[in-house]
């Protein structure tokens, strides 16, 4: 229809990718208009449903993010940090919407994205479910009352095959820490412990990255004082999570004005008292 969204799914054939195209199929506000994996991928040239063992979908798979880009509103990327430096500059030449979903970028990534961001709509963020993105409104206000003399711990848990630590997530909290406190998250992060390392320094913001299993996803927040301790949670059972998120922030995106944004944007928390 007319006021549908039309999305691509960027890397189909992964465990996300999979995932990102169920969502976009069950949401009654979006039209997949196409879907991409790396050349040399055998689901090149095919059906994408018959590709993913259902039904026929009537859309060819293709390994040229160009022909979906030009004929879709927004892309979905959950792809490599190497793949996303074309999809970012191919958005910004279609000036549509990029969610993007990957995590663990170096700076000259970012830095392309914000690029990007210029004459299309980026909407990045370590993690897109919307529960997590309130840990992390809710871990901000709570570093602005409480202040430097608690001291953070943020401690994350992911499944065995996840190859960047801290997560997305956990960086993204400790970003809303930092910013409530007024510091710049490198100056203050501690990424791991071993030996003697001597006493905890005031206004550290320490991480701790747990791996096993098939873990989804597991974020706290650990704000410990004198006398007390505040903990705030949240557990993921189910990546369609991030799915479902990804899509409702291509959906926001359309018709905005070109930028960066992020889920607390399309949240509509910005401008939240928490948020300040």
């Amino acid at each position: 229809m007319a006021d549908e969204v039309g999305i691509a799914v960027l890397g189909a054939s992964g465990r996300m990718g999979r995932m990102l195209t169920e969502a976009v199929l069950e949401d009654p506000g979006a039209r997949l208009t196409g879907a991409t994996v790396r050349p040399g991928h055998p689901w090149v040239g095919c059906d994408l449903g018959l590709a993913r063992g259902g039904p026929a979908l009537g859309l060819t798979v293709t390994d040229d993010p160009i022909e979906v880009f030009a004929v879709s509103q927004a892309a979905l990327d959950f792809t490599a940090p190497e793949a996303l430096t074309l999809h970012a500059e191919l958005a910004a030449q279609a000036r549509l919407t990029l969610v993007v979903g990957t995590t663990g970028l170096a700076p000259e990534y970012t830095a392309r994205l914000a690029a990007a961001a210029r004459h299309a709509v980026v909407v990045r963020a370590g993690n897109m479910s919307v529960g997590l993105n309130l840990l992390t409104v809710m871990a901000r206000w709570m570093a602005s009352v409480l202040g430097p003399e608690y001291d953070v711990e943020i401690v994350e848990m992911h499944h065995r095959m996840k190859v960047d630590a801290p997560s997305g997530a956990a960086l993204m909290l400790g970003e809303a820490v930092a910013e409530a406190r007024g510091v710049a998250l490198d100056a203050v992060a501690v990424r791991g412990r071993d030996g003697m390392t001597g006493p905890r320094e005031t206004g550290a913001i320490g991480f701790a990255s747990l791996r096993g299993g098939d873990v989804v996803g597991e974020h706290q927040v650990i704000f410990a004082g004198a006398g007390e301790r505040l903990t705030l949670g949240h557990v993921a059972t189910d990546r369609m999570l991030f799915a479902r998120g990804a899509v409702r922030a291509a959906l926001w995106g359309a018709g905005r004005e070109p930028g960066s944004y992020d889920m607390i944007d399309v949240l509509g928390l910005r401008d939240a008292g928490a948020t300040r």
